[in-house]
């Protein structure tokens, strides 16, 4: 699989999407409220969701055509709304839209006649929408092109910072700024007293339905309570692990061979399942409660495109698949097929319904000193992990290709993860081109 646009123009087209989108959503405001209201989520002329849905839509569905596509986006467009709706909750403890009035919805975050119209939008965006206006980029020259992106770039993060900051409510610290420097302080004041109003009076007539929602109060007392950052690093790293292990005896009983089923280079981890289970957790936490059937039809959709994604990106970034399931039925590009998908639906009610709720009482039983100091030591190996295993992949993608060590890190992937040693972390990793 091989990108079929360059950097760029992939920002060329999440701004054109962007801005698409926002004239897209503020079109649709002027008509049903009878007045302008920007719906970007930040000051500029960008809705940035649609830019970032346009651009993984692409990436990972391009290969895929006809109905395949568009179920693909609808699929895809729909996830990408619903963490979307729930990131907005957990960090402002509100909801910017919602569906709740409309029929098949999810509690409101998505529904499904607004998901057909994402998927309507996804397939024309990959079929015709991508390549002419990819064309109409390669018109201008080089060098005009990439500096007024770089330009975008800049004013795009400028504003998302500003945004942020004043959305959490950091700037209500602006008179502490003007014991600093008051000169400095005198403008950031201004600029921030005008921002401030502008995004407060934007966020309120750009979403009138904006709705308080009641935010999860914990007693402070209990390691990782809830749904925080230690509860779901530490279920990251138990995932990883238990993965590995029911990877490696799964390989053993139905090949009758023992491999290694580890994604890193050092230790039985397996980063797709602890990812897998960190993200089903957060995505489902509040789900947990609901009904057997619920949680498998919504495993088996979030394991399905979580699944066709990373191997999607393994294939890009390292040139290479870990696993491929074109010999078997039902199959899309081998990258997923129907049977292993019911697999993460029937693990995702094992997980909460069997086994969540032990492991994250284990979890919390740690004293409150000794788990964060252990999460954090488990953060640094795990990300030198992660990297040395990238260097180590990056390494033998090259030397399958021949090209020859000439830089320290080259030389020393080399020394310490040759073929030989590589082929034993990763038996089934297939090269392509």
């Amino acid at each position: 699989m091989r990108l079929q646009f360059t950097g760029y123009e992939f920002l060329f087209l999440f701004f054109i999407y962007s801005f698409g989108g926002w004239v897209l959503e503020t079109t649709a405001t002027a008509i049903k409220h009878r007045h302008f209201a920007n719906r970007g989520l930040i000051n500029g002329p960008f809705c940035v969701i649609y830019g970032f849905a346009a651009v993984l839509i692409t990436v990972n569905l391009s290969e895929l055509s006809g109905i395949w596509l568009f179920v693909g986006s609808v699929i895809l467009a729909a996830l990408i709304e619903w963490t979307a709706g729930h990131l907005i909750e957990k960090l402002y403890h509100e909801r910017w839209w919602d569906y709740s009035g409309m029929r098949w919805n999810l509690d409101g975050y998505i529904s499904l006649s607004v998901s057909l119209f994402w998927g309507a939008l996804g397939f024309a965006s990959v079929r015709w929408g991508n390549g002419l206006l990819v064309a109409l980029f390669r018109l201008l020259p080089a060098f005009i092109g990439r500096l007024a992106l770089w330009i975008l770039f800049g004013i795009l993060l400028l504003d998302v910072v500003a945004t942020l900051i004043i959305m959490s409510g950091r700037s209500r610290r602006m008179a502490a700024w003007k014991a600093a420097d008051e000169w400095l302080t005198g403008i950031s004041t201004r600029l921030g007293k005008w921002i401030y109003g502008k995004v407060d009076r934007r966020i309120r007539r750009a979403y009138p339905q904006a709705a308080k929602c009641e935010a999860v109060s914990t007693s402070g007392t209990v390691f990782a309570e809830g749904c925080g950052f230690y509860k779901i690093f530490m279920l990251f790293i138990i995932g990883a692990f238990l993965g590995d292990i029911i990877e490696t005896i799964f390989c053993r009983v139905t090949a009758g061979v023992w491999m290694s089923r580890s994604s890193v280079v050092w230790g039985p981890f397996s980063i797709v399942w602890g990812l897998g289970v960190a993200g089903v957790t957060m995505l489902l936490y509040k789900y947990r409660d609901r009904s057997d059937s619920f949680l498998f039809c919504a495993g088996t959709v979030l394991g399905g495109v979580y699944e066709y994604v990373c191997s999607v990106f393994t294939e890009l970034v390292f040139g290479t698949v870990f696993w491929d399931y074109s010999h078997m039925p039902f199959n899309l590009g081998g990258r997923i097929n129907l049977l292993f998908c019911f697999f993460w639906g029937i693990a995702a009610v094992v997980w909460f319904k069997l086994l969540y709720p032990p492991i994250s009482g284990w979890i919390e039983r740690l004293p409150m000193r000794f788990g964060k100091i252990a999460t954090w030591a488990l953060v640094v190996f795990m990300a030198g992990n992660m990297l040395v295993s990238s260097m180590a992949l990056a390494r033998y993608d090259e030397r399958s290709r021949g090209i020859a060590a000439e830089q320290g890190w080259q030389i020393t992937m080399d020394e310490r993860f040759g073929d030989a040693r590589m082929e034993r972390i990763y038996p089934n990793a297939l090269k392509v081109e």
